[in-house]
């Protein structure tokens, strides 16, 4: 059992150099102070925001300002491309019909990062 994820939880990117925030809007807001995530909280620009400086090769930034330093990797900004909700979420939790957000569950960045939760956000709710 892991803790429910709520807005202004911290992420990390493995590709990315800096921690970003999730934000969670209104939609899913439930008796807490902030609104609980939802594994569908995957929203490049919308729940997911930037990482600082991308350093993945998949990125066609970073792979286009590397060739162009002769083959050493260049970061480039962040601009997050997530497609798939966030996996696995609460099987015993619904929020608006949609299984919660944990603290153990994973993004997969189209880039090849792979986004992961540290703080959730809360240490009070427990979700299975």
């Amino acid at each position: 059992m892991g803790f429910a994820v709520c807005g202004g939880a911290v992420c990390t990117c493995s590709f990315g150099m800096a921690p970003s925030c999730l934000i969670v809007t209104p939609e899913n807001q439930t008796v807490s102070v902030m609104p609980l995530a939802t594994i569908m909280d995957h929203i490049p620009m919308k729940n997911i925001m930037p990482f600082g400086m991308c350093s993945s090769l998949g990125n066609p930034q970073v792979a286009a300002a590397t060739t162009a330093a002769l083959g050493v990797l260049t970061p480039m900004p962040c601009i997050p491309f997530t497609t798939t909700p966030w996996t696995p979420g609460s099987s015993g939790v619904l929020i608006g019909g949609k299984p919660a957000l944990n603290q153990s569950s994973k993004l997969i960045c189209g880039w090849g990062g792979v986004i992961q939760l540290g703080y959730p956000g809360t240490s009070n709710i427990q979700v299975s």
